[in-house]
């Protein structure tokens, strides 16, 4: 039975952890200019059909008048079988599922929710997808954010944020929106995975034992009031006040945002005036007469013109929705509505709400679908149109962090401008200063830097993430993050230090398969010194089942903003299968101040030297000349296994000299040994950072490899 992990007083160092963010936030912000890397997704269609081939030489851009270099360029194309899973968030589609609780009957957003969930199914694997609903009553309310987890996103559109119908969600980023616990263990299948624990809508089924459109009637009945025509001019205003609310939190994310809004749509009278059909133009008649024979009281302005109040406050949505790069891919999901019944009181069942819904797809470069059946096949159209982007990197030299916007042109030159038509981001913010950003918008954007998967960032950090088998299903997998003290406190003059990490696994699919977060509030009166001059350790975990996982780890200044994002392979293999986990280096104690999660869980202390608890360096630093301890963890290793290494450059090439020398070998339990090993760094080896391989050989399926990154000083 596995125990609980020892005590190890003399080895960690838990700083003190209190969090003090609001004192720290109320510093003034001065502005600054800055180099900022800006990326311009760009699609080139002929005749709707995607162009291919183009180079940077084919483009130029203009930022306001002033043309710019393009700095970078990338082509993503999402018709090649293998497309690259850490693709930049910027060339990456973005799918908003955008549900309208108010201007929709029950019966159409229940089918709506149907099709939504059969849309899932014909997005690319590297598309990211979000749930969002809008009612009178909550305003627009954001689901799940932007995630590659499709079984997520069938969650999150089965319940449309019903309470009642997910587990209550702890992680912060909205990328997880019900607990994993019933569904990690279980394959990537949604039939097989929906059965956990009797959660039902990770599948193709409804909720168990839900009728659809009673509870779609349960969550309006609960949100909303009943819609009446007296009211509907503050409703429209309400909805375009809360989109643009929505349009200004989606600027956060970068890349081409599409929002597929499923509604029966609104009045367009309350719009642009009176409409078309025989009644509107009779009336409109009786208007006329009566303003024209002096009979001024008769004459409801806004019934005759529409509403200028109205019509401005959905003008200045719009244009939020264009500048934060968003389509309104606009759905009348009345045309779910079998033939002959009408709307049922519905606020949206009239001709005119197909004009409001038109409206809104035309105004953002979006398109008006009049009838969700046949909406997979005219989405499809529209996904062959964006499968091939451009991403143009350009760097706008002193540019002052404001937030404010700036205009941008892509133009073809040459001959690949002949009949081609160019969409591309209208233009972009300049930075906005972290502390003027909201919760909701750092949230987007952290989420987006996770999804992303691209390593960088300001801060120095390192991740070793190890599997060590238990005598269940799932793997214990102790994550050690190394954060760089001296990049950490950059720009930080506060006495508390609200440092952010945010660690998620996720699998071959983009499931996410486990996460942990944690907000810690470093005490720099105590330990600023000593920080700076070394670091901060901390001690997660997940609990996986075998396959293969990326782990992603993001530390986040929370003063100034700063981040830092690393990832790294993890296989977790079966308990019959050969593997050889990456070697581990025990570090000196009091190297690092380090703190670990609260909750750790019951488990065997895994990193042991014989009978020594040790805590292993995720990047080892190891001297030229010198020796050090290694400590090799093998599964099911035979008993010819041998070992050797190599030491590579970051060129690639090997560094001659220096060994790994097996010393003792010990059984460790269910199948599972632990190998002393000393390894010698060669001397005169220039400092710097190196990769340790070491091949297991002589093991039942061949050989294995595994690598640790490593740097060398003199």
């Amino acid at each position: 039975m596995p125990r609980k992990p020892r005590a190890l007083t003399s080895i960690l160092l838990l700083a003190a952890l209190a969090v003090a963010v609001e004192a720290a936030a109320q510093k003034r912000f001065r502005e600054t200019t800055s180099v900022v890397v800006v990326e311009v997704p760009v699609q080139v269609t002929r005749g709707g059909d995607p162009v291919r081939g183009l180079t940077a030489t084919d483009f130029e851009i203009l930022d306001g008048r002033k043309k710019q270099q393009i700095v970078g360029f990338d082509v993503v194309d999402l018709a090649v079988e293998e497309v690259a899973t850490e693709l930049p968030v910027s060339a990456r589609r973005h799918f908003l599922f955008f549900f309208d609780l108010s201007f929709s009957n029950p019966s159409a957003i229940a089918r709506a929710r149907s099709a939504a969930r059969d849309l899932l199914d014909g997005l690319h694997p590297s598309d990211l997808v979000g749930v969002a609903t809008y009612s009178a009553r909550r305003g627009s309310h954001v689901v799940l954010g932007f995630t590659s987890d499709r079984r997520q996103a069938a969650m999150a559109i089965d319940s449309l944020g019903l309470p009642q119908l997910v587990t209550a969600a702890r992680d912060p980023l909205a990328l997880v929106l019900t607990d994993l616990s019933d569904t990690r263990a279980f394959s990537d299948d949604f039939g097989e995975g929906a059965e956990a624990g009797g959660v039902r809508g990770l599948g193709g089924d409804p909720l168990d034992g839900v009728d659809p459109e009673a509870e779609i009637q349960s969550i309006v009945s609960s949100l909303e009031r009943e819609v009446r025509r007296g009211e509907m001019k503050q409703d429209i205003l309400a909805l375009a006040g809360s989109m643009t609310e929505l349009a200004t939190l989606l600027n956060s994310v970068d890349g081409r945002k599409h929002v597929l809004y499923l509604s029966e749509g609104f009045d367009s009278s309350q719009m642009v005036g009176l409409g078309v059909s025989q009644s509107e133009i009779a009336r409109g008649q009786e208007l006329n007469e009566a303003a024209m024979s002096g009979r001024y009281w008769e004459v409801d302005s806004e019934e005759r013109y529409g509403a200028t109040s109205t019509l401005g406050q959905l003008e200045i949505m719009v244009r939020e929705f264009v500048q934060s790069d968003c389509t309104i891919q606009a759905i009348d999901i009345g045309g779910l509505r079998a033939a002959g019944v009408a709307a049922a009181g519905g606020p949206g069942g009239s001709r005119s709400g197909e004009h409001g819904l038109s409206f809104l797809a035309a105004s953002t470069g979006g398109e008006f679908y009049r009838n969700i059946n046949d909406l997979g096949d005219a989405m499809g159209k529209m996904l062959e149109r964006t499968s091939v982007t451009y991403v143009l990197a350009i760097q706008p030299r002193n540019l002052v962090a404001d937030g404010s916007y700036r205009k941008l042109k892509v133009r073809l030159k040459g001959p690949a401008a002949k009949g081609a038509r160019v969409v591309h981001r209208p233009g972009y913010f300049a930075p906005k200063p972290f502390r003027e950003q909201s919760q909701e918008e750092r949230r987007m954007l952290t989420a987006g830097l996770i999804m992303g998967g691209r390593e960088g960032g300001s801060i120095g950090s390192s991740v070793l993430a190890t599997p060590f088998p238990t005598a269940g299903r799932l793997s214990y997998v102790p994550v050690l993050v190394e954060i760089d003290g001296a990049t950490l406190l950059a720009g930080t003059e506060e006495s508390v230090l609200p440092t952010e990490l945010y660690a998620y696994a996720l699998d071959d699919k983009g499931n996410v398969r486990d996460y942990f977060t944690r907000v810690m509030g470093l005490d720099l009166a105590k330990i600023r010194e000593r920080l700076a001059r070394t670091g901060f350790k901390y001690w997660g975990h997940f609990e996986l089942a075998p396959g293969d996982y990326t782990v992603r780890v993001l530390v986040r200044n929370g003063v100034v903003g700063s981040t830092g994002l690393r990832s790294v392979d993890v296989r977790v293999p079966k308990a019959e299968e050969t593997a050889l986990l990456p070697p581990l280096f025990p570090e000196p104690q009091g190297a690092w101040l380090i703190g670990r999660e609260e909750s750790p869980g019951d488990f065997d202390y895994p990193f042991m030297l014989g009978q020594e608890p040790f805590i292993p360096a995720a990047r080892p630093v190891v001297a030229a000349g010198s020796a050090a301890v290694v400590s090799l963890v093998v599964y099911n290793p035979g008993e010819d296994a041998r070992v050797t290494s190599e030491l590579r450059a970051p060129d690639g090439t090997s560094a001659e000299g220096g060994s790994l020398v097996l010393e003792e070998r010990a059984a460790a339990g269910m199948g599972m040994e632990r190998f002393r090993a000393s390894f010698t760094c060669p001397e005169g080896l220039p400092e710097g950072d190196y990769e340790l391989v070491v091949r297991l050989a002589g093991a039942a399926g061949g050989e294995r490899t595994a690598s640790i990154p490593l740097r060398v000083v003199g």
